[in-house]
């Protein structure tokens, strides 16, 4: 029992005069066994991150529900207008949807399993085995975190273009394989998650290195393993810039630049645009809305055991 449970004047009887005005206090303040009450400045912040956070969401559909295509700017265009599903209708069929949606998810889908399962391997050597050369070769994989992603543009686009890649989702996938914040992330995680006295007790049992990583160290990196599949998957679904510059005229292959392609054939038409918008989205906003409690949870078990 806690002493917010407990009476104060049982409180100054068994625990002094200073465990009794304490307690008083946190009653006063209403701070509960768990932790203070969020007061309304909490909830003020919370209500204008939600706002900042939704509104650019809000101005594409409202855009995209415009009957009037020049409808752009101003009180209008911050009112749902009656025309939203025309104009997504007329989206889909430019967009040539369910193509950039299977194509979408294929890359998501590939480039995320990739980066967990090379990651989490990665992870386990760096965090658990001992061999010549783990301080720095960490060092090294971090160090290329700090490396603007525009720097290896060049390269990895000749590179694509030797092996016959270009235009291919394969060149969309393969850089993407794998991630030195995967690595960095599943490293981290493991050092304090996965103790050494697990896996000695798997190579006692006489369990061999990949048996011991498959069965105690996957288990254990499953919390971390679900956010790093998540982050991956989001943000492969939302990249735009290589794929534009590699697709080239097989730009309708995901949603991103098939999205943009809307501009350069209808550079007026606004409220078009803005629905291949929100139909880009719409699979990601489903996402989060049937997995939230899952996500805060894994977020919450990384943030335990990390």
């Amino acid at each position: 029992m806690s002493s917010n449970q407990v009476s104060v004047a049982a409180l100054r009887q068994y625990g002094g005069n200073g465990v009794a005005n304490a307690a008083a206090r946190r009653r006063k303040l209403g701070v509960t066994s768990e932790g203070r009450r969020p007061g309304w400045v909490s909830y003020a912040i919370l209500t204008v991150v939600i706002l900042v956070s939704v509104f650019p969401l809000y101005y594409a559909v409202s855009i995209a529900s415009q009957a009037d295509t020049s409808t752009q700017y101003g009180v209008e265009a911050l009112r749902l207008g009656p025309a939203l599903f025309r104009n997504l209708g007329a989206a889909f069929d430019e967009l040539d949807f369910w193509h950039a949606l299977g194509g979408t998810v294929l890359v998501s889908t590939l480039c995320a399993v990739s980066t967990v399962l090379f990651s989490t391997l990665a992870g386990y050597s760096f965090a658990k085995l001992q061999f010549r050369g783990r301080g720095p070769l960490l060092f090294f994989v971090i160090a290329t975190m700090a490396i603007p992603t525009q720097l290896a543009v060049v390269p990895l686009w000749l590179m694509m273009s030797k092996i016959h890649l270009f235009g291919s989702l394969w060149a969309v996938i393969i850089p993407a394989l794998v991630t030195a914040f995967g690595v960095f992330w599943m490293t981290q995680y493991l050092e304090g998650a996965l103790p050494y006295e697990l896996i000695e007790a798997a190579r006692v049992d006489g369990a061999s290195m990949i048996r011991t990583f498959w069965n105690i160290a996957v288990p254990a990196a499953r919390p971390a393993a679900a956010m790093l599949f998540l982050f991956t998957f989001v943000a492969q679904w939302t990249n735009y810039y290589w794929p534009m510059l590699i697709l080239g005229s097989n730009q309708k292959a995901v949603l991103t630049t098939a999205a943009a392609a809307l501009r350069a054939s209808r550079f007026t038409d606004y409220t078009l645009i803005m629905s291949g918008v929100v139909l880009t989205a719409f699979p990601l906003v489903l996402l989060f809305f049937f997995m939230g409690r899952q996500l805060v949870s894994g977020i919450m078990a990384g943030a335990v055991k990390g």
